[in-house]
């Protein structure tokens, strides 16, 4: 087994060098041209100053350019830090400062978002395609240059990719993931949970800057040597046309996604042929999992996991039995514990019992960047605390409630947002919903609902009064939504996550209206 990240690439276009590794806009790029290209992009960094363990950011667009930098980037023994291509100006800035990152590879097309502080930095700025004078067109450069022989030397504990967190409570901190880290959830991935066929080809739809998108999608598909059609900007209509057109076998979303093909399916859109879907990154809700199975015809398989953890902690998968409500088991080689939230030691709680979610194993981050006091909060006696609240059943099944930030606490009664929003969300009128605390003066926090109508015409009134009492027949008393607000879109993370924290933001100034 190969111990860096580069090798997963280059493991595969020694196996099957013709076959299609990328699929972009109906053209095909095989294993052997994209090794190749980035053999030669390593060759070009590596002539610009760039040395092992150097930190690249990367600010580039889900299109073929971006694993050739990735794998150049790791091929020439340097540390990738992605950045989304939704990242403002200062977020950038904030990245490359944070990280000290002494080299950017940038899109043309996204300059104006990122020259400035690079060049405020004294960043190398390096585009990928025609950029203005005094920059390094890596693409072309690349075509002149003699790719290296053979990748950079590199330890399974060194630092292979920094992500930065969405920063919904802060500023954005960089998970350290070491090669040993995400190879280990590679190679159990590709056969348990996504049991990827070498014929199998993937609906790359996941921000590649993203851990899901880039982890569980690209490098355990190119592991497993199966064909990935990219897809810059998702569109449930535009996945599903190519889906159909690429005969895609699996798909991997998060519940946003679903939503979107699930309205497109009902606009008329052709249902594609699918072996099996993947879903992660939040709670799909027990109603939309039944309607993707129903609609699709193919098994769905809901995980668990976040980027401090590799990405995959616990999955359903093929030959499982199915649960639903749970995430499924713990990978092998993964070991989760529930522990009583917000104790100062670990305390493991029973089989049944909610608690704060604890993961152990070789897949759990090396810490995070610069940031030694933050990494011994979450990290203590081997345990990584997620922050997430959950329980494991006698199975060993666990079931994620909820964020520990997002638990309401009204009237001395905790409630767990997930649970009323798989009760609302099989109301009619609704289409998505969030459940968030507002500061309540008495209770402490009071229960809202946040809502997306199915319908135009669902937003009407008494529309709330009847969603109201749709949670009131069917939950505890301290549990249903005294409000419902109704909004166009609810306000979502690059990794598609719902920003409640937004939500409340927004309408605890409302709260005495």
């Amino acid at each position: 087994m190969t111990t860096s990240v580069a090798g997963v690439l280059a493991d595969t276009a020694a196996q099957r060098p013709d076959h299609s590794a990328v699929i972009y806009e109906s053209e095909h790029f095989t294993y052997g041209w994209l090794w190749e290209q980035a053999r030669r992009y390593a060759s070009v960094l590596r002539a610009n100053g760039v040395r092992p363990g150097d930190r690249v950011a990367m600010l580039l667009a889900d299109t073929p350019q971006f694993p050739v930098v990735y794998f150049g980037v790791l091929a020439a023994g340097a540390v990738a830090i992605p950045l989304s291509v939704m990242s403002t100006a200062s977020e950038i800035d904030h990245v490359l400062t944070d990280a000290d990152a002494r080299f950017l590879v940038c899109a043309a097309s996204l300059l104006a978002q990122a020259r400035e502080a690079a060049e405020r930095l004294g960043t190398v700025l390096l585009t990928a395609g025609p950029g203005p004078a005094g920059t390094v067109d890596l693409e072309n450069a690349a075509q002149d240059t003699a790719p290296i022989d053979d990748s950079a030397v590199r330890e399974p504990d060194d630092v292979a990719v920094v992500f930065y967190t969405s920063g919904t409570t802060g500023k954005p901190k960089g998970v350290m993931l070491t090669h040993r880290n995400i190879l280990h959830n590679v190679e159990r991935m590709v056969t348990t949970p996504y049991m990827f066929r070498s014929d199998d080809v993937l609906l790359g739809c996941l921000p590649l800057s993203h851990g899901f998108g880039q982890i569980c999608g690209m490098l355990t598909g190119f592991r497993a040597g199966i064909s990935m059609v990219m897809m810059p900007r998702f569109s449930g209509r535009e996945a599903l046309a190519l889906m159909t057109k690429h005969r895609c076998t699996v798909f991997m979303g998060v519940p946003t996604m679903y939503f979107g093909l699930l309205d497109a399916v009902a606009q008329g859109e052709q249902v594609p042929r699918l072996d099996r879907v993947y879903s992660g990154g939040s709670a799909l809700p027990v109603k939309t999992l039944d309607d993707v199975r129903s609609v699709f015809g193919c098994p769905v398989y809901e995980g668990y996991g976040m980027t401090e953890t590799s990405c995959s902690v616990a999955y359903h998968y093929p030959g499982l039995t199915f649960r639903p409500g749970t995430v499924g088991a713990p990978i092998t080689g993964i070991t989760v514990g529930i522990a009583r939230p917000n104790v100062d030691r670990i305390d493991l709680l029973p089989v049944g019992e909610v608690g704060e979610i604890l993961v152990r194993g070789p897949n759990v981050m090396a810490g995070y960047l610069g940031r030694p006091e933050i990494t011994a909060e979450v990290l203590i006696d081997g345990w990584f605390l997620t922050g997430d609240l959950g329980r494991l059943d006698g199975d060993g099944y666990l079931s994620v409630v909820g964020r520990k930030k997002d638990l309401i606490l009204r009237g001395g009664y905790n409630v767990y947002p997930r649970e009323i929003e798989e009760i609302l969300v099989r109301h009619p009128a609704v289409a998505q919903v969030a459940v968030i605390g507002v500061p309540h003066p008495v209770l402490g926090e009071e229960v809202w609902a946040i809502v997306v109508a199915a319908r135009p015409e669902d937003v009407s009134s008494g529309s709330d009064e009847e969603i109201i009492e749709w949670g009131k027949q069917r939950l505890a008393a301290y549990k249903y939504p005294r409000r419902v607000e109704f909004t166009d879109a609810l306000p979502l993370g690059s990794s598609g996550k719902v920003l409640k924290r937004m939500l409340v933001s927004k309408y605890e100034p409302t709260v005495d209206s």
